[in-house]
């Protein structure tokens, strides 16, 4: 029977007890909201991942590291992003949180920046390195390159001392011997060879992309290496400023030891039998063209915004006179980059960079040779008046070389890049960026008039007269832009994550160069202007270029379950400096990784954090050619006479080029093993290579009834392998709170050797004063190996050049006399030719290393960082460059050298110079250098807050101080091109620098 009263008390029960229930659930959960920022910049972590402990539920912040989440009020919140150590927080109930994320120690946890897009560096399949902008600033250098400098393993930095050079970059290797060598450097998303305008203080991070793999998405541009400079950024919330400066001075490292007057001169009567008076002069003629030089750099920078707008603007000031009297170079640079977001699906921003740099350069080519060679016992000026060493041997005075002309250039460059990004769903995002680089170069030389006025100079004589004043003026401009327009797409499907990015890029570059020449300009500086001149000696010349490219990009990245990785790259570029038939090359790449320590058989283990294999292949290519390297061009105005007759003027084709030039391409395999150990203490990374270019570029003999004026004709007929090993380890640890220290290391051996030429001919280069060549690029040998003769040592007595005889018994050096050299007969032809010539090593190393070392205690920190290679050799080109009985020689060869009975056996009697290339000028290039010594203490937070800093920084560096070394000339670091590297001649010393400075932030 129903019952109305026993169903309404029971319905009540019920209501009560899920009311209690709803209650209970609302009370425990509770809206939290909040905000994920970097602890060390303060900005907000966008895609940051906020998870419930051990439940399923969680958030994701947005574009400004805003979240909500609903939870427990003592539920456990843990918050992770890549690159960041995972933290967990604590709700305590609290409805606003503000959580800041430490960057992680775990160098495999680190984003690095790849083609077209960022990943985290576990997940990278290729070969790639990082270096943060914070370390670069340690050093007072113009370039970032140079300060990246031994901590990268696998790449090669060859530097000058020069004010306003650039350093030559090798990655794994010499792949190229006439086409382009150059790196390519993507500085926010702009394309570029030269990063000479960039400031070292605007670097956030540099990211080194080594490997084919890693590079293919670049195509045509990736078969030197990749090097992707991110700039900083504005940050949200209250203006900060910052400022740094650096003061000091440079010198010169190495100084090389002439003799002196009363050396020279007994070299001299002991070489010819001339008596020379030493007298009362002694001439150290580096010391007179050389100089302890001041540098100074100066940075400003101003970041702030909104959640809307982020702004970041820097103001940067260098200037270095350089170690060479009369060098100076100055360089201004401004930069501004904006972020904008314009709704929650779409942002834009634009990076612009200025730079204006002023370089009064000098004639180092001349001033340097003369230095080497002038006699010691000429005065470089006298009473105002320069010493006329003309007069006493064939060799100009150095410091007229230098002050008799004046050699400057003022270089605008403007860079920018604009992006525009739409998010139209969480997984997709759509960009288009395009990019620009300006360049304007106005340069000038005057050449003063140089007679024999004795009012003015001492008089003049031989290769300095210079009885008309002359200037040469020279305007160029060059531009280049870049467009690309790209898709990707990101998704989770389970443990399934995959990332597919698809696009098009399109660059072009032109240059135009004009210029002029006049005799008879006013020595006025005001006046030095073309139309000032003699119209009657003026000439006047044009050049320029064009090229353009056309590319299509794709990449697939695969994860499954943190474990497994795939990476698969194509990218088709079409470039105008081919023929038609040849204009596309294909350049596809793969790669793949294992990360064995999220594999449960090692989940119980304690060594490893982080393990991870991978491997990959793939193929770069390389136009760096001329843009009419396949156009047969047609030489008008050329004199024939026919049938004996009188000359007619007429057309001919003078040069034969190969219509079917095509790509060089690089092919590379890498296998490499990365890891983190011992709670992130240990970093590391094994990798080993195999890298061959095919189809490169070398001249092939052609008939001479071709009509070709060379003889040669440039095509596709060679080929370069580089094989090498490479690891690096950095072990980083604290020893209590006060104290921590790290330590790092690297090291690359690399293999180069030319594997084909295919028919092509062996280079020739290297030529040094009597010798036509000293380098020869050949089969089976590295790229500009040194070719000479052997030196087996030192005539001693008559008799010993008399029973010198070949295999038929004829005597293979019958003019020579005791103290000569003693030269191989290799062919056994009993005499002594280029044809008995021998490799003897090249100037690329069998092995380059870094070390650096860190030591932190309190708010002192101090760093030390050390570079060298091993196993190349270097040619001392000043001393093969003596080409007079009364040049000069070095301290060593004048006291050193052979007499009879001495029983010295590597250095001959005093001569007149003109020696033929051989391994007496050959010596080792082994080095270690300390690169750079900083002391820096940072002011304590108490100090700060009554100063009213935000943070300040105080620092002592000293730069090249030390270097171990067996080279006797300036320096081994010689930059050049492949085929004549390692030749000292004219090389710029490298400088060592003691400065001083200060960081601070408002």
């Amino acid at each position: 029977m129903y019952n109305e009263k026993k169903y309404t008390s029971s319905k009540k029960t019920w209501s009560f007890l899920l009311l209690m229930f709803w209650s209970s659930i609302t009370y425990a959960q509770h809206k939290i909201t909040g905000k994920v920022i970097d602890a060390k910049t303060q900005e907000g972590v966008p895609g940051a991942s906020i998870k419930v402990k051990n439940l399923n539920t969680g958030a994701i912040s947005d574009f400004e590291g805003n979240f909500s989440i609903n939870a427990e009020k003592n539920a456990v919140l843990v918050v992770s992003f890549i690159g960041y150590s995972t933290k967990e927080v604590i709700v305590n109930g609290q409805e606003r949180l503000t959580i800041g994320l430490e960057e992680s120690s775990n160098e495999l946890e680190q984003v690095v920046v790849v083609g077209y897009g960022a990943q985290r560096k576990v997940d990278v399949t290729g070969a790639t390195s990082s270096v943060k902008g914070e370390d670069l600033m340690k050093q007072p250098v113009m370039t970032p390159t140079q300060a990246i400098q031994g901590r990268v393993a696998g790449v090669q930095i060859i530097s000058s001392g020069r004010p306003g050079s650039s350093p030559n970059i090798r990655i794994r290797g010499t792949g190229t011997a006439l086409a382009g060598t150059a790196t390519l450097f993507v500085v926010d998303g702009v394309l570029t060879d030269d990063i000479s305008n960039i400031n070292t203080s605007d670097i956030t991070n540099i990211d080194i992309l080594k490997d084919a793999s890693s590079t293919a998405i670049y195509g045509a541009r990736g078969a030197n290496g990749v090097v992707i400079i991110s700039t900083k950024k504005g940050s949200s919330g209250k203006i900060s400023v910052n400022y740094n400066n650096s003061i000091g001075v440079r010198s010169v490292a190495n100084m090389v030891k002439m003799a002196n007057a009363t050396e020279y001169a007994n070299y001299v009567s002991a070489a010819s039998g001339q008596v020379v008076q030493a007298g009362n002069i002694s001439t150290d003629w580096y010391s007179q063209i050389l100089r302890n030089a001041f540098m100074q750099n100066h940075n400003l920078s101003i970041s702030g915004g909104s959640e809307k707008s982020k702004n970041y603007l820097s103001l940067g000031y260098m200037a270095d006179e350089g170690i060479v009297i009369k060098n100076n170079f100055k360089r201004f640079t401004a930069r501004l980059n904006n972020d904008f977001i314009l709704h929650e699906k779409l942002k834009t921003g634009i990076s612009t960079s200025l730079a204006n740099s002023r370089d009064q350069n000098v004639n180092l080519g001349t001033a340097y040779n003369n230095a080497y060679r002038a006699a010691p016992i000429i005065e470089a000026v006298q009473d105002g008046k320069y010493g006329n060493t003309s007069l006493y041997q064939n060799v100009g005075n150095a410091v007229l070389d230098i002050n008799n002309n004046d050699d400057y250039a003022v270089i605008n460059r403007l860079q920018s890049s604009a992006y525009l990004e739409f998010n139209p769903i969480k997984a997709l995002t759509f960009k288009s960026s395009i990019g620009g680089d300006l360049n304007f170069r106005n340069s000038r030389v005057y050449n003063y008039q140089f007679n024999n006025d004795q009012t003015t100079f001492l008089t003049a004589g031989g290769n300095q007269r210079n009885p008309n004043s002359n200037l040469s003026s020279t305007t160029e401009n060059f531009f280049r832009w870049v467009w690309d327009n790209t898709v990707s797409y990101n998704k989770q499907f389970g443990q399934h994550t995959v990332t597919l990015l698809a696009g098009t890029t399109a660059e072009a570059y032109s240059i135009s160069k004009f210029s002029a020449f006049r005799r008879d300009v006013p020595a006025a500086s005001n006046l030095w202007y073309i139309n000032t001149g003699n119209a009657n000696t003026s000439t006047n010349s044009g050049e320029g270029d064009k090229w353009s490219r056309n590319s299509y990009i794709s990449r697939l990245n695969y994860n499954f379950n943190d474990k497994y990785l795939l990476t698969a790259t194509m990218r088709a570029d079409g470039s105008s400096r081919f023929p038609l038939n040849n204009r596309w090359g294909y350049f596809p790449s793969f790669g793949a990784g294992w990360v064995l320590s999220n594999e449960n058989f090692l989940k119980n283990q304690n060594v490893f954090q982080t393990l991870k294999l991978r491997a990959s292949w793939g193929r770069v290519g390389n136009d760096r050619i001329d843009s009419d390297g396949y156009i047969v061009t047609v030489e008008p105005n050329l004199a024939y006479a026919f049938g004996g007759g009188t000359a007619t003027l007429g057309s001919a084709i003078t040069q034969i080029k190969d219509p079917n030039l095509k790509w060089e391409t690089t092919e590379e395999a890498d296998l490499g093993l990365e890891f983190s150990a011992l709670n992130g203490k240990l970093q590391g990374e094994f990798g080993f290579y195999d890298k061959k270019s095919r189809n490169l570029l070398i001249n092939v003999k052609v008939p001479s009834v071709t009509g070709d004026k060379d003889g040669v004709v440039l095509t596709n007929a060679a080929s370069i392998k580089n094989t090498g090993f490479e690891t690096a380890l950095n072990w980083r640890d604290k020893i209590n709170e006060s104290i921590s220290y790290r330590v790092g290391a690297n090291i690359t051996f690399n293999k180069n050797s030319v594997i084909g030429l295919n028919g092509g001919q062996p280079i020739l280069d290297g030529g040094v004063g009597a010798s036509a060549y000293t380098t020869k690029t050949d089969n089976f040998q590295p790229v500009g190996s040194f070719y000479v003769l052997q030196v087996l040592g030192v005539f001693q007595t008559d008799d010993e050049i008399s029973s010198y005889k070949n295999a038929n018994g004829q005597i293979i050096q019958p003019s020579a006399s005791a103290g000569d050299f003693k030269y191989q007969d290799t062919n056994d032809d009993g005499k002594i030719d280029d044809a008995d010539r021998v490799f003897v090593g090249s100037y690329q190393p069998k092995a380059f290393f870094g070390l650096n070392f860190g030591f932190t205690y309190k708010n002192f920190d101090l760093s030390v960082d050390a570079y060298g290679n091993f196993g190349n050799k270097v040619y001392n080109g000043k001393k093969a460059f003596r080409q007079g009985l009364l040049d000069n020689v070095e301290a060593s060869m004048a006291y050193g050298r052979w007499s009879r009975g001495s029983g010295i056996n590597d250095e001959p009697a005093a001569n007149a110079g003109n020696l033929p290339a051989s391994t007496y000028f050959i010596e080792s290039g082994d080095f270690i250098r300390i690169n750079n010594i900083a002391l820096s203490y940072n002011i304590s937070n108490n100090l700060l807050n009554k100063i009213k800093l935000s943070s300040a920084r105080v620092f002592v560096t000293a730069q090249n101080f030390f270097t171990f070394k067996k080279y006797s000339g300036f320096t081994p670091e010689l930059p050049g091109d492949p085929t004549r590297s390692g030749i000292e001649l004219n090389a710029y010393p490298t400088t060592k620098t003691l400065a001083v400075g200060i960081n601070v932030g408002f």
